[in-house]
């Protein structure tokens, strides 16, 4: 890698809004992969479980060489037509590492870095300055390319900027407390994300065979989350939001991880059960009273981030 200290990235709390607009900052919250760039005579970058995915994002890598070398936290997106950002359009990407595919994805999946914060620069760390000197930082830093680029600062309340987000059809947003520091690989309410939408992360447990158009293919994906205890509940089943590439996908990437038995309690007379490795994400509108997901529909997988810690929200 280089010569800079690694960080992991600090975490946002599930929330409301703030009642005291003057000590926050809001952000948008993006709907993409989160990473850690470290730019110094190349570029490297870390998802927020410790990987490495620089190759598979090529177009990133004029971002390098820096003096003085420096580290930024972000979130890799491609943007829609509408100028949303598209988790289920990132898929591709996500999890291909031939260079030559890549090199194709690149041109057709045009992805961009939003940077939004600034923690180390030369020999200096900067976690421990407050969030709005740290912004100051960045946005001195002049981070303005082809395929990255800071934010702008969002203006007005936290409610009207909120409203804006729910009209122009985004996840929602992120508060941060213009005093904070960086807290690394900690999930801090000094960071909040408020979301127009309900979304979870969930672990594959397995999954139904298909009947129908579907005979031969997966019919729904079984999902868990880890309790309170460590120990893996059944959530429900997701059975709609695929294209059929996702459903081929999925059965290539569960098919190795088949097993006999059950990893959660869950009467599925006909599931086929799988090693509890796999994460993935579904929107869904609520939870019900038996712990299970309401209308879940799913959006992609998560390579980004690691089984264990997906968890029961508080």
């Amino acid at each position: 890698m280089t010569g800079l200290p690694r960080y992991a990235a600090m975490l946002a709390a599930a929330g409301s809004l703030p009642s005291d607009d003057q000590r926050w900052a809001y952000e948008v919250k993006f709907d993409g992969i989160r990473a850690i760039g470290y730019i110094d005579r190349d570029l490297h970058l870390v998802s927020r479980n410790g990987n490495d995915i620089t190759p598979a994002w090529p177009e990133l890598a004029t971002l390098a060489p820096a003096t003085p070398p420096f580290v930024i936290d972000g979130e890799i997106v491609t943007f829609t037509a509408d100028g949303r950002t598209s988790f289920e359009a990132l898929q591709p990407r996500m999890h291909q590492r031939n260079p030559a595919v890549i090199r194709d994805l690149a041109n057709s999946v045009k992805a961009t870095y939003l940077v939004f914060d600034l923690l180390h620069i030369g020999t200096r760390p900067l976690i421990d300055l407050p969030y709005e000197q740290r912004r100051e930082l960045l946005e001195h830093l002049g981070l303005h390319g082809p395929h990255w680029q800071v934010p702008p600062r969002l203006q007005g309340s936290g409610v009207e900027i909120l409203a804006e987000s729910r009209r122009l059809g985004l996840e929602g947003i992120v508060c941060k407390r213009l005093d904070s520091p960086y807290l690394p690989g900690r999930r801090s309410p000094l960071w909040t994300k408020v979301k127009n939408v309900n979304d979870q992360e969930v672990v594959l447990l397995g999954w139904r065979p298909g009947t129908g158009r579907r005979a031969g293919h997966i019919g729904s994906l079984l999902m868990g989350i880890y309790d309170n205890q460590g120990k893996l509940a059944y959530i429900g089943n997701v059975g709609t939001g695929f294209t059929q590439a996702m459903l081929d996908d999925l059965k290539a990437k569960l098919q190795p991880l088949q097993r006999n038995t059950p990893t959660a309690d869950a009467d599925v007379p006909d599931a086929i059960w799988v090693e509890p490795q796999l994460v993935g994400e579904v929107s869904f509108t609520e939870w019900t009273s038996d712990g299970r997901l309401r209308h879940p529909s799913w959006r992609g997988l998560r390579p980004d981030k690691d089984a264990r810690e997906i968890k029961m929200p508080l």
